[in-house]
């Protein structure tokens, strides 16, 4: 058999694309992002960490407890209560009724609110205790609850938000941080579907203009710039 002729070019190898192009294009860049985006980022941090200090939130909440706005001392509770060390714990407890507690270094996602809304002389744990029992069937059956329970039905989150609806405190949902004040309450769905609450406090420092919150995303209470880092569900104006 005779071999078929090749009429053509001859072939050749592919020639492989030089590589240190992108890596000197991507060393470039990261030495610009590090001289001039860096420093700004860093000192953006310090600002935050500086400005956001113990003293700067006893100095907030003091001129916030001596105004005539229920608002405002609702958030100085917060305020004060964010400086408190405490362990996330949303577990079930057997308390007093009303005036009921848990242990003090233990604190839930509502637990936050329950707590600064007491210090302003509002016990929520009586409150929503007395509503349920009027209208247990009107609040969320989550739980699988035949009754009212004192000990935990003021700890969970979508009873608090119905008790707020019931009184009719609820206010309209934006993603607009003018429309918050001092103590309103705020209620955020996380990804992944879980709810939390905060109470809305001034920014620190040259920021005392921004609308911060204070809360517990299970790293105890903190003084945080997050109003919208997450999807609001609900926001309450206590009178």
């Amino acid at each position: 058999m005779r071999p078929i002729e090749y009429i053509g070019p001859a072939p050749q190898k592919k020639k492989r694309k030089p590589v240190i192009g992108g890596w000197v294009i991507l060393l470039m860049t990261g030495l610009f992002v590090s001289y001039f985006a860096w420093p700004t980022f860093a000192d953006y941090v310090k600002t935050q960490q500086v400005d956001a200090s113990v003293d700067e939130a006893n100095r907030i909440a003091s001129e916030l407890r001596a105004s005539e706005q229920l608002g405002d001392r609702i958030a100085a509770a917060a305020l004060e209560h964010s400086l408190q060390q405490h362990i996330y714990d949303s577990g079930y407890y057997q308390i007093d009724f009303p005036a009921g507690d848990i242990p003090q270094e233990r604190e839930g996602e509502a637990d936050l609110l329950v707590r600064s809304f007491r210090s302003v002389g509002v016990d929520l744990q009586e409150r929503v205790h007395q509503d349920m029992d009027n209208a247990f069937r009107s609040y969320p059956q989550l739980w699988g609850m035949r009754k009212p329970d004192s000990n935990i039905d003021h700890r969970r989150i979508p009873n608090l938000q119905r008790y707020f609806e019931r009184i009719e405190v609820q206010m309209s949902v934006e993603r607009d941080a003018v429309l918050y004040e001092n103590g309103d309450v705020v209620i955020w769905r996380k990804p992944d579907g879980s709810l939390i609450s905060g109470i809305v406090v001034p920014g620190p420092g040259a920021r005392s203009a921004e609308k911060w919150v204070v809360s517990n995303r299970g790293f105890g209470s903190q003084w945080i710039d997050s109003l919208l880092d997450y999807d609001v569900v609900g926001h309450y104006k206590y009178q």
